[in-house]
């Protein structure tokens, strides 16, 4: 049997790794940033912030966009916008200019991880879901350790608009592969009929599926409480990830007086961690204990806790001047979070009604990066106020305590969740019980 299936997850990753490449490039940049506009800390967090003002927003909307239209039209189109995004950021001669070009990334990158999740529950059988996300997932980590030194190099050699303009360039290339490469299980012709068979019976999702009346799903959805535990606990992780995203390179060049140059090297080693980790434990690990028989919602929420649990070592970067020291703590609670999110990611894929996984995603991805809003500004005026990081590092923290509990308490299972009544069948059983 073929594994065409793997080319599209190895296709979702490269994306992955491009997104994220377009993100950090503004946190490797801010300090050259900084000095240009005369930038103080708060205002270094608005900016740094400015991408996921669009991005969290946009989740709602997408995902029963994605549940409707579908990943390769949607993707299409979203990889030609965050290139021209990109580009405008490169040439743009003034903060308004970037910040709105930063906007309109986020316009752009918005559907790519509910888009994702979707086309992994239309290509991948259920029994390798998990190792399927975490290898797409672990390169937000990845591209990460290698983008952060790579555009601090850039950024050395060319300035600022270098980083920016080697990154349009990037994401041009991919939008051409990925035009040329995905297409829908049911219409790709290099796709044999026994692999389609093999997914199909594996409990893939039919990528004809649609959904009903969309209010009516989110409606529904948020009534469900294992619903609301993954949003609450994919949030509390998100506040930690997008305060490493955004400062990380910030908090080791002024904290630690390090060059923009050495702070990306050292910004790599947690991402390296992470990387690692995610693939080893939040893909193949908790596969391996699903298909040995071990129940899969034991095994979730262990790994969710406890990864929440190693992400509180963030406290220990609070209280050291070393910079090896807190590369250590970083490295240990990034170690943690990434293991969550693999996992996070997944649920949707298993618990959505037919048809809904977008729209399901979407609601888990918008608790999640309206994180990105409030984390980067929030650590700004924080820094700014108090000449360091950390209280700020202390907030993250005490806000996965909050996500900790929400796995615990809230998450109950992670069966189907049935889909919707449609008003129809509604009427016909009410219909039914006059008649009785």
């Amino acid at each position: 049997m073929k594994r065409h299936r793997w080319s599209i997850v190895i296709l979702i990753a490269i994306g992955v790794v491009v997104n994220y490449f377009d993100r950090i490039n503004m946190s490797v940049a801010m300090p050259l940033l900084q000095k240009e506009f005369n930038l103080t800390a708060g205002q270094m967090g608005i900016f740094l912030s400015a991408f996921a003002w669009s991005y969290a927003i946009l989740q709602l909307p997408v995902g029963p966009l994605l549940d409707k239209i579908g990943v390769k039209w949607v993707n299409r189109i979203a990889t030609i916008i965050w290139t021209v995004a990109c580009l405008l950021t490169a040439v743009a001669n003034g903060w308004g200019l970037i910040i709105l070009s930063r906007v309109l990334l986020g316009v752009g990158e918005a559907p790519y991880f509910p888009s994702a999740a979707k086309a992994v529950s239309h290509w991948i059988p259920r029994n390798e879901r998990g190792r399927a996300i975490a290898t797409y997932d672990s390169q937000s980590k990845l591209s990460n350790a290698i983008g952060a030194p790579l555009i601090a190099l850039i950024i050395t050699e060319w300035g600022w608009r270098g980083g920016f303009l080697a990154t349009a360039i990037l994401s041009l290339v991919y939008a051409i592969v990925f035009w040329v490469w995905y297409r829908e299980p049911h219409e790709d012709k290099r796709l044999t009929k026994e692999e389609y068979k093999y997914i199909t019976e594996g409990g893939s999702q039919s990528s004809e599926e649609t959904s009903g009346n969309v209010m009516k799903n989110l409606r529904y959805l948020l009534t469900k409480r294992k619903v609301w535990a993954v949003i609450i606990g994919f949030a509390a992780y998100g506040y930690s990830w997008f305060l490493f995203l955004t400062w990380l390179p910030g908090y080791l060049a002024t904290e630690m007086n390090m060059s923009i140059l050495k702070s990306g090297w050292y910004s790599a080693i947690p991402w390296i961690v992470g990387t690692i980790v995610e693939l080893v434990i939040g893909g193949w690990l908790v596969d391996r204990l699903i298909n040995k028989g071990y129940n899969r919602t034991r095994v979730t929420k262990i790994f969710l806790v406890t990864g929440m649990l190693f992400g509180l070592s963030i406290i220990g970067a609070a209280f050291t001047h070393s910079p090896n020291i807190a590369v250590f703590w970083i490295s240990m609670a990034l170690g943690g979070l990434v293991v969550t999110s693999a996992v996070a990611y997944s649920i949707p894929t298993f618990i959505a009604p037919k048809g809904s996984v977008g729209t399901l995603t979407g609601l888990l991805t918008f608790g999640n990066n309206s994180m990105a809003i409030v984390a980067p500004i929030a650590t700004g005026f924080i820094v700014q106020a108090t000449g360091s990081f950390m209280y700020a590092f202390l907030l993250a923290a005490a806000i996965l305590m909050v996500g900790i509990l929400s796995y615990t308490f809230l998450l109950t299972d992670l069966e189907p969740i049935e889909a919707a009544a449609s008003e129809s069948s509604q009427h016909g059983i009410i219909t039914r019980k006059i008649k009785a």
